[in-house]
């Protein structure tokens, strides 16, 4: 009698909470319903979305392939036989940079909009390597300038190192020290720390020798098991002025 006195109590209390479920639904009928199509609407929006990324993704992804062929592409008269199905070739290496740097800056236009694609960025950071092979400097500095504030650091670290490299050769070397040390003190695996600090020595030669051994001495210390490494860096320290 007691088993069955709690089963019914159980019974009535999901009975009355039922029905005071029931009650709030009803007087607050259309906050719920607005609510829930907030979420539906929310939902929907964010498949759209990664719908929507996904589509401009793989569309950008295929030009650069493209614009990386023309990139690569091969310079003169191949010899007999060499030639494959859809290969492309050039007279002149102004001529095969100009027709790169067009794909790479149509990526740019297209594609550089919220959601940008990582394709975007590498797009720019080869704007500026056609740019600096065309002998425009100024112009490689800016597209390398705006590659280097992309959100992908690999492509921004890869785009910063280059945009110094580049600062360095128009006679800007404290601007390219200064990016060089950046990358050293930040590194990622499109500029190593080993990488950032041998551009950085480079750079020191000619003004600041004794810094320059300085850093080579560093990363023989710190890359000792490095043997390529270490063969680069005694070719460099042979040529410093005591």
């Amino acid at each position: 009698m007691d088993r069955l006195t709690r089963r019914q109590l159980k019974q009535d209390e999901f009975r009355e909470g039922f029905e005071h479920f029931e009650d709030y639904f009803k007087q607050h009928y259309k906050q719920i319903i607005q609510i829930a199509i907030v979420v539906v609407v929310v939902i929907g929006a964010a498949a759209g979305l990664r719908y929507y990324t996904n589509k401009k993704a793989t569309e950008a992804n295929a030009a650069l392939g493209a614009a990386m062929n023309t990139f690569h592409a091969y310079v003169g008269n191949p010899a007999p036989g060499t030639v494959t199905p859809g290969m492309l070739t050039f007279a002149t290496p102004e001529e095969k940079y100009k027709k790169a740097l067009g794909e790479f800056n149509a990526i740019v236009d297209k594609y550089n909009s919220f959601p940008r694609p990582e394709a975007v960025g590498i797009a720019l950071y080869h704007a500026g390597v056609c740019q600096a092979m065309l002998g425009n400097s100024q112009a490689a500095i800016k597209v390398r300038e705006e590659a280097g504030r992309d959100r992908h650091k690999e492509v921004a670290a890869l785009a910063k190192f280059a945009l110094a490299g580049e600062l360095a050769k128009t006679g800007k070397a404290q601007e390219a020290e200064k990016i060089y040390q950046e990358l050293a003190d930040h590194p990622t695996l499109s500029v190593p720390k080993a990488t950032a600090l041998m551009a950085l020595a480079d750079t020191y030669r000619a003004s600041k020798p004794a810094e320059a051994r300085k850093i080579y001495e560093q990363l023989q210390s710190e890359f000792a098991s490095d043997a390529n490494l270490a063969d680069a860096l005694k070719q460099q320290m042979a040529g410093l002025p005591e």
